[in-house]
């Protein structure tokens, strides 16, 4: 389940045909050359086996690297036996189970001697398969994946173990109410088809699921076969000696022939509205949704929804500009749902629940009636073409993204065909899309809350009545530069550069002050500071106005808050940083400092650490605490989004003597890479001599700072958090005064933490004898430094330093 964090609608992908036994096709080869009409800037070269089996070789430019993904036409869609959800999710755990040939220790050494990272993710409609390693290991890799698609082999007290890790998964992700809502949700919106339950499952199939070891491996035998699955090759690889390896140890796979009819909604029953009580604190939220089209690269319908509901919910819509900027009733979320359009809405009072649905209903109403302006049409086109070109500035990202689309039709040029189906929308089509599934028919309302909900919840208003006038006015836009402070201009600016073939830019400004900077009492500043330097506009331009320039580019700008270091980070296509610095830098330079945007911002901040990170994450809760508790009395020993106490007592002022005494040049490095203009460097760097102050002291870095010391206990020491949920959630370590800067110890250490267990790899002790063997648990891990965003990457985020760190061991029962 992947889940993206606007006010948007999100539509998942879905395809139309029921999968089923087909003819083996004959061997065929075909290259897509990359043209200007295509999204994708590369050369593929595509080859069909006589077993069916479908093999894409993609030459990305990057050197040494290779990825391989193989997405298998499998997902929670394909679970059309009552009782027997949650399998297509589960093979993505028991994949890992080895074969005759390379049992799991076998196979595991493999993989770690290549220093590979492989995982899996399963969805509705697909489960995917991934490994990135040096293209010199391609022969082996390629050698074990093939082994086990077609050998896998497991007893049936392996099997039990995973179900019993499955089920750890589950209880894993019920503390997420956003998760529960979609289980809600889905079995409210269906009737028939198997999108009635989530890629999970149903909770009795996965409790009853130890239990259905000869139905496992029925379920496997139909559904992974060759005709399904497609072999996705990109990196530093030329296609022939990689067709050659396919051949080899993948010819002999058996084509299937098991076929069956998905069971299809006929008509829908709405308007339909669910509540879902949540038994500990957290804001209330509210959905609307809508049965849509399934995907689609012939016809527009799928690509107009996206573009219509990113244009009437996205961050330049007025409603989002009423809802979160100035009223503030909601904050932005979303996800990836297979037919159903969903915008999502966190509210801040339950008293606006009923106010913020409405809102939502009546915009979704204009769609029906009123064209979109042409112009804007074409910038959320541009701007959806920019946003996924600036994610393939890497081998995994690229042969990543291509999965996506190849899920559908096993071809290359899926994607390059939905984008230009997308290309040729027009106000006409949006409001044509609009008007055939934005009906109450197919309307999906629900809501959650620790409270009972208003009465007025459950009587829903009509989608399809006249909407009332548009509330948007065109705001012009502010021109001029920036006008902060000349400063000395001693000593030059410091800067990074790094040129590569990429044409989307990176830049990371990085001021050496984070949150072991906040004042005692203002605990949370510096992260106060960030957001309001990149979130809250400019002195000439509102938050609003700068985004709607951002829009069409999809130019990215934010911050990121460690405990030393604050990142400014910058990212644009090379063909519009012009336009993207007159919007962004003077946010930095010349910053806007409203008070409403001020305390915008601090009511998210607050309950960013009230709800998300106490009531709705165990994980990073637990993490958290021992961190915490660690470093409790030293600058290190409270969250970078500070107190609850400390953020209630930051005035505006206190922000902007913050941003003045730090956001200075000689405590700013430069990074920049990409294939970047000599006038864009040239303008960045003139911009940030010219208009950033000299300050008073000169950071000197990490070293030159007083070092953190962390609580040593005097023996074991438990602190536990009490919590009504089904998941729980362990942290233990110690304080670690070994770092990066030191070297030779650091990189002994790193080995000897291997051995318990990497982040996100079941090659580790740990995971071997507390889940492989005795099946407590859904995964557990030891780390030697910080780890952010653990969910979304295989390894901690560079060039975050600290003065100190924690030996710590994740598990999650």
């Amino acid at each position: 389940m992947r889940f993206r964090y606007l006010i948007s609608l999100a539509a998942m992908l879905v395809p139309l045909v029921a999968f089923g036994a087909t003819k083996p096709a004959a061997r065929k080869t075909t290259a897509a050359a990359a043209t200007a009409e295509n999204i994708l800037p590369f050369k593929a070269t595509e080859k069909t086996l006589a077993n069916g089996l479908k093999v894409i070789v993609v030459p990305t430019g990057f050197p040494n690297i290779v990825s391989l993904y193989v997405p298998v036409q499998t997902g929670s869609r394909n679970e059309v036996e009552p009782g027997k959800s949650g399998f297509a999710h589960f093979f993505e755990h028991m994949m890992s189970r080895g074969t005759p040939n390379y049992p799991p220790e076998k196979y595991n050494a493999v993989v770690t001697k290549a220093g590979a990272r492989e995982n899996a993710n399963t969805s509705d409609d697909r489960t995917v398969y991934h490994i990135t390693f040096a293209k010199e290991d391609l022969p082996k890799i390629m050698e074990i994946f093939a082994d086990r698609f077609q050998n896998l082999s497991y007893p049936e007290d392996a099997f039990k173990t995973e179900a019993r890790a499955v089920l750890g998964e589950y209880n894993k992700n019920s503390a997420s109410p956003v998760r529960k809502l979609i289980e809600v949700q889905r079995e409210h919106a269906y009737t028939t088809h198997t999108y009635k339950h989530t890629t999970m499952g149903f909770i009795k199939d996965i409790e009853d699921m130890p239990n259905q070891y000869e139905y496992s491996k029925i379920f496997f035998s139909r559904w992974y076969r060759p005709e399904r699955t497609t072999i996705i090759v990109a990196g530093d690889v030329e296609p022939q000696p990689v067709f050659d390896l396919v051949e080899k140890y993948w010819s002999k796979w058996q084509h299937g022939t098991f076929n069956v009819t998905i069971p299809q909604e006929t008509t829908h029953n709405g308007p339909v509205y669910a509540h879902v009580p949540w038994t500990s604190n957290t804001l209330p939220y509210v959905t609307v949704g809508f049965h849509g089209p399934a995907f689609s690269e012939t016809n527009n319908e799928s690509a107009a929804l996206d573009t219509l509901t990113d244009l009437e919910f996205g961050e330049t819509s007025d409603l989002y500009k009423r809802l979160v900027e100035d009223e503030q009733k909601v904050y932005t979320g979303g996800n990836v749902d297979p037919s159903l359009w969903t915008v999502f809405a966190r509210v801040k009072k339950l008293d606006d629940a009923v106010y913020v649905r409405d809102e939502i209903i009546k915009t979704l109403a204009k769609t029906r009636e009123q064209l979109e302006p042409a112009g804007r049409v074409r910038d959320a086109v541009s701007s959806s073409r920019y946003g996924l070109l600036r994610t393939l500035d890497n081998t995994e990202a690229i042969a990543e993204t291509l999965a996506e689309y190849v899920q559908f039709r096993r071809s290359y040029d899926t994607i390059n065909n939905y984008y230009k189906q997308q290309a040729s929308l027009t106000p006409a089509a949006l409001r044509s899309a609009a008007r055939k599934y934005i009906t109450d028919k197919n309307l999906v309302v629900t809501t959650l809350s620790k409270e009972p909900m208003p009465e007025a919840m459950a009587k829903l208003p009509s989608v399809m009545a006249p909407a009332r006038a548009a509330l948007a006015v065109d705001v012009p836009m502010a021109s001029g530069t920036s006008t902060g402070a000349t400063g000395n201009m001693q000593a030059d600016l410091r800067v990074i550069e790094q040129k590569s073939v990429v044409p989307q830019v990176a830049i990371r400004m990085l001021f050496n002050v984070g949150s072991a900077n906040d004042p005692a009492g203002k605990e949370g500043l510096a992260s106060l500071a960030a957001a309001m330097v990149t979130q809250a506009g400019s002195r000439l331009m509102t938050t609003s106005e700068i985004n709607k320039v951002l829009y069409p580019i999809a130019g990215g700008f934010g911050a990121s808050v460690d405990k030393d270091m604050t990142t400014i980070v910058a990212t644009i296509h090379r063909d519009n940083w012009k336009k993207f610095f007159d919007a962004v830098l003077p946010q930095l330079l010349d910053p806007g400092f409203r008070a409403e945007d001020f305390k915008r911002l601090k009511d998210a901040q607050l309950n960013g650490l009230r709800e998300s990170l106490r009531n709705n994450n165990e994980e990073e809760l637990g993490k958290e605490e021992l961190a915490n508790r660690v470093y409790g009395g030293t600058p290190y020993g409270h969250t970078m989004l500070g107190t609850v106490a400390g953020i209630e007592s930051i005035t505006l002022d206190d922000v902007r003597s913050f941003i003045a005494n730090n956001y200075t040049r000689n405590n700013l490095v430069v990074g920049i890479a990409g294939n970047y203009p000599d006038e864009m460097l040239s303008t960045l760097r003139a911009s940030l001599q010219r208009n950033l102050k000299y300050g008073e002291k000169t950071a000197e870095g990490l070293k030159a700072l007083p070092p953190i010391a962390g609580k040593k206990a005097s023996g074991l020491e438990v602190e536990i958090v009490k919590k009504e949920t089904r998941a729980t959630a362990i942290s233990f370590g110690l304080p670690l005064p070994i770092t990066r800067a030191d070297g030779a110890d650091w990189a002994a250490l790193n080995v000897a933490r291997a051995w318990p267990g990497e982040h996100r790899m079941s090659t580790g002790r740990l995971f071997n004898r507390i889940r492989e063997i005795r099946g407590l648990n859904y995964g557990d891990y030891a780390y030697i430094e910080y780890f952010n965003r653990p969910g979304g990457q295989f390894f901690p985020s560079p060039n975050l330093g600290r003065r100190a760190q924690l030996f710590e061991v994740w598990i999650r029962p």
